[in-house]
This record gives C-alpha cells, sequence and structure tokens, in this order.
C-alpha cells in the first residue's frame, strides 16, 4: 500500500504553461490531459484545457496542476490549490476520506469517475480542499 500528499495548482487557461515552466526548472517528466481526451470536454472552448497534469522529477520534485472550468469560481490567488491524497489500495484510500469527512463540507462524494476508479473532493473543517483518489492510468 502507498499514499502520497501533493500540492495540486488551480488555473484558469495557463495551467499547460505553468506545467511547462516547472518541468524547465525541475526537469522530471510532465504529463497532462485535457478535458477533450477525459471525455469532459463541456464548453468547447475549454476542452483542450489541462484537466489533470503533473511534473514528477527524479529529485522528489511532484506538482499537479489544472484549469478549473469557467462554471466554476476562480480568482487568482484565492483558491490558488488542493491538497491531492492518492493512493494505489481502495479501502486505504476509503478510510482517509472518511476521517478527513468529519466535519467537511463535501464538494464532490467519493466514487467511481471516468479517470478512476475513486475520486472526491472535501473542504474539510479547517478550510483546506483535498482532492482524494486512487490512482488510475492517468496518474502514473
Amino acid at each position: 500500500m502507498s499514499v502520497t500528499s501533493v500540492t495540486h495548482l488551480n488555473f484558469r487557461g495557463d495551467a499547460r504553461a505553468a506545467l511547462g515552466f516547472y518541468h524547465s526548472v525541475f526537469g522530471g517528466e510532465l504529463a497532462a490531459v485535457t478535458y477533450r481526451e477525459a471525455g469532459s470536454a463541456g464548453e468547447s472552448d475549454e476542452a483542450d484545457q489541462v484537466m489533470w497534469g503533473q511534473v514528477t522529477a527524479e529529485n522528489g520534485f511532484r506538482v499537479m496542476a489544472y484549469d478549473v472550468p469557467s462554471r466554476l469560481p476562480w480568482e487568482r490567488g484565492a483558491n490558488s490549490f488542493f491538497v491531492s491524497l492518492r493512493g494505489d489500495d481502495a479501502a486505504e484510500v476509503r478510510a482517509y476520506w472518511e476521517k478527513l469527512s468529519a466535519g467537511a463540507s463535501v464538494v464532490q462524494p467519493l466514487g467511481p469517475a471516468r479517470w478512476a476508479p475513486l475520486y472526491g473532493m472535501l473542504e474539510d473543517r479547517y478550510g483546506v480542499v483535498w482532492v482524494v483518489d486512487v490512482v488510475s492510468g492517468y496518474g502514473r
């Protein structure tokens, strides 16, 4: 069993550029999946924006990022990050979710998603937003 926590940065149309910048600084591998590629195109002008992306470097640096869809509120500097909790064992991830959700406001209930066996989002009792998921082919 394995679980990781990583900063998940939120942008409005700049995720690909930001990931490219961090990749140029830290090296490693850059991966990005667009809303179109994930089957979640929604607004046609946002279909090629990043639904999920990450830079992972051998030196231990790791950051995730996405473009917040226009249907959701976003303001530069406000809600600019999530904490991403990812694991490969559904039971372990579900147990963390249950504990984190005590006193939390659930944004997206933990359940299957097109891109992950389990995915959920909540704002904990301290105002920190967590995205919790079980690793799939996108996250490896």
